[in-house]
C-alpha cells in the first residue's frame, strides 16, 4: 500500500502534475495541502479522478487540503470529516475502519504565530485522544516545523526563525510522543540532505538547500508494516516535493469501512448544475 503527501501550492497551478503523479505512481492514498481552491474551483481533470474517492476541503485562494482514496483499496466511499479545531480548512480525516488518515496543513506562523501554536496544541490533543481510543493513525502533511537542526540545511539554520524555534519543535515532539513515528527519519536517521521544501530563489532546489517540513507519522502497527519513505526533489513545480511511504500489505479491512455521506450537487460559477464529488461540507471552528 502506498501513501503520498504533497503540498502542491495551488492545485490549479499544479493540475497536470497531480494528474501525472496519480497516473505514474498510483498511490492508494494521496494527501494534498495548500490547494488554494474551493471545491468548485478544483480543475475537473483532478476533481474526481477515475478510480478514486476524492474530498476537497478548501475556501478559495488560501490554505485548503484534500484526500484521495483508491477505490481498489476502499470499495465504498469513506466518511470524511474535520476536527472542531479546524478553522481555515487545514485538516481533513478519512475514517477507514480502525484506521484514520489525516491530510494536514499547519499554519506557517509568519503572520500569526499564536494561531500556529494553537493549531499545533490542538493537533497534539487530537493525536492523544485518538491514540487513547485505540485508533491507528496516519498523520501526513506539511507541518511547517523542522523537527531538528538536521532537518534544515546548515546554511539556513537559525533557532530564531519561525519553523525552527524550540517551542514549535517541542509541540511537534509532544504530538509524536503519542505512539507516532516520523517515517522519514525512521528510514533515514542520519541523512542531513533529506529536505522537502526549498525557497524559490538562488537555485536552492537544484542545490538541495532546504528544510524538511513534510512528514508522514504513523501508529506502531503501521510503522511495523512500512518498508520505505522517500522524498522526491525533482518532481513538480511546487516549492515542496512529494513524500511517499510504502507499506507491506493492506492497512485496513475494507469490510469495516462505513460508507460516508453521498455526494451533493454544487454549481460551478461558469457552468450549470453538476455532481459534486467532493463530499458534504466540513465542520469549521
Amino acid at each position: 500500500m502506498k501513501l503520498t503527501t504533497w503540498n502542491v501550492n495551488g492545485v490549479r497551478a499544479r493540475e497536470a502534475q497531480v494528474s501525472d503523479w496519480l497516473r505514474l505512481e498510483r498511490p492508494d492514498v494521496l494527501c494534498l495541502q495548500e490547494i488554494k481552491a474551493s471545491p468548485h474551483q478544483v480543475p475537473v481533470s483532478v476533481a474526481a479522478p477515475e478510480g478514486y474517492w476524492a474530498h476537497w476541503h478548501g475556501a478559495g485562494g488560501y490554505s485548503g487540503v484534500a484526500l484521495l482514496i483508491s477505490k481498489a483499496a476502499c470499495p465504498v466511499r469513506p466518511a470524511f470529516s474535520s476536527p472542531s479545531f479546524d478553522a481555515e480548512c487545514r485538516i481533513v480525516v478519512a475514517a477507514l475502519g480502525t484506521l484514520e488518515v489525516a491530510s494536514i496543513y499547519v499554519p506557517n506562523g509568519g503572520k500569526d504565530f499564536a494561531a500556529k501554536v494553537r493549531f499545533l496544541e490542538a493537533l497534539e490533543r487530537y493525536a492523544a485522544e485518538r491514540h487513547a481510543a485505540g485508533v491507528r493513525l496516519i498523520l501526513a502533511g506539511d507541518f511547517n516545523v523542522a523537527r531538528t537542526e538536521m532537518d534544515v540545511h546548515v546554511k539556513l539554520r537559525d533557532s530564531n526563525l519561525t519553523g525552527q524555534t524550540t517551542g514549535e519543535r517541542a509541540l511537534l515532539e509532544k504530538m509524536l510522543a503519542h505512539g507516532l513515528t516520523d517515517l522519514g527519519r525512521h528510514f533515514a536517521p542520519n541523512d542531513e540532505a533529506l529536505f522537502t521544501w526549498w525557497a524559490p530563489w538562488r537555485q536552492y532546489r537544484e542545490r538541495n538547500i532546504g528544510w524538511r517540513l513534510d512528514l508522514i507519522a504513523t501508529s506502531p502497527q503501521l510503522t511495523a508494516k512500512a518498508t520505505r519513505c522517500t522524498a522526491v526533489r525533482e518532481f513538480g513545480s511546487s516549492d515542496h516535493g512529494p513524500v511517499t511511504a510504502v507499506f507491506e500489505g493492506p492497512l485496513f479491512d475494507p469490510s469495516e469501512v462505513k460508507s460516508g455521506e453521498p455526494p451533493v450537487e454544487v454549481k460551478r460559477p461558469d457552468e450549470g448544475p453538476q455532481l459534486d464529488l467532493f463530499g458534504a461540507p466540513m465542520r469549521k471552528a
